[in-house]
């Protein structure tokens, strides 16, 4: 019997799920970046200024998506970051379109870029003390279980920028998924890049989506190579393109990572996994054994499709499409337990 991992029917929408406005340090306003997504065929943004949850649904209509989020910054020696110092960054995206109260505020956070002069439209709960952040696990996880609850779609942003490896990383818990690709970081120098992050998290047995995200700040044009815009986004299966619709088929894992290929289908079906995609000169299964395996193209030439057996003993199934120009589309990982109990 044929199972889908991506649904079959519905379309997908493509989306950014780390951005940065004018509103904070980036250098386009909310409606500039909603012009410049939209013409580069993304269909969602999700407005993540740093500490700052600002919805933006004036700017939705019927063929854009602005999701309301934030992103908060734990460094190692409190603020200013220093150019060594360790930091954790997560965003936050809600749920439903009507949730506007930030969890874990407090206003001296909110300092970066035009933050400080902003910060005022941010809602939060008045009966809670401001929250003191520390760059401690426990604190850090804290606050993934205090966003969760309050019923946001938690990443794990840019380890490598961060200057995090696996001993701090591997501390973390509860988050949805993490930043497999930040194409920021990656155009301003770092392997932003990291497989192998999600790896470790995934053979550990915690159970994250993947995500590619620009972190886009628009400090250069659009046509300039170190244009941070369009460069990692999601493609996410949903049945239209409705608030609750989009962050539905977010938690439940329905969308994959892209930096450039597509994915049209992804199945299982007689102990083989299939997968149909854009043009690739390697497609490749990983699983949470040494049993990986990859198909490729000949010399000169492009797949547009694989399949590999697999056994119910190889843990999770997550697939790796790479094109011509080195570019990647990754999968989530699908834990095999879970397929065989639905």
């Amino acid at each position: 019997m044929r199972k889908y991992l991506l649904p079959e029917n519905g379309n997908f929408y493509k989306a950014n799920l780390h951005s940065h406005s004018n509103l904070s340090d980036g250098k386009l306003s909310p409606e500039e970046m909603k012009a410049l997504y939209k013409k580069h065929g993304y269909s969602v943004i999700a407005y993540t200024d740093h500490d700052m949850l600002i919805p933006h649904h004036d700017l939705t209509d019927d063929d854009f998506l602005a999701l309301s989020g934030f992103e908060v910054e734990i460094n190692q020696d409190g603020s200013p970051l220093k150019k060594t110092d360790k930091t954790c960054h997560l965003c936050f995206i809600a749920k439903s379109s009507d949730m506007d109260i930030q969890p874990c505020w407090h206003e001296k956070y909110a300092h970066i870029g035009n933050a400080k002069i902003n910060k005022d439209k941010v809602k939060y709960d008045k009966t809670q003390p401001p929250y003191e952040r520390t760059y401690t696990p426990e604190c850090i996880n804290d606050m993934i279980k205090k966003g969760r609850e309050a019923g946001f779609f938690v990443t794990y942003n840019h380890p490598t920028w961060s200057f995090e490896t696996y001993n701090e990383y591997m501390k973390y818990e509860g988050m949805n998924a993490i930043e497999i690709l930040n194409y920021g970081c990656e155009v301003i120098g770092y392997n932003a890049y990291v497989p192998y992050v999600y790896n470790d998290i995934l053979n550990s047995g915690k159970k994250v989506f993947a995500v590619a995200a620009d972190d886009n700040h628009n400090k250069h044009p659009e046509h300039s190579p170190y244009c941070d815009s369009c460069g990692g986004f999601v493609m996410i299966k949903a049945d239209e393109l409705k608030y609750e619709k989009i962050t539905d088929a977010l938690f439940a894992g329905n969308f994959y990572a892209s930096s450039g290929p597509k994915i049209y289908n992804l199945y299982i079906e007689n102990n083989e996994i299939r997968i149909t995609c854009s043009d690739a000169v390697m497609i490749t299964l990983n699983t949470g054994r040494r049993t990986s395996r990859i198909v490729m193209a000949p010399k000169g030439e492009v797949i547009n499709e694989a399949k590999f057996e697999f056994n119910y003993e190889d843990i999770y199934l997550r697939i790796t499409v790479k094109d011509a120009c080195g570019k990647f589309a990754d999968t989530n990982a699908y834990f095999l337990k879970d397929l065989c109990n639905e």
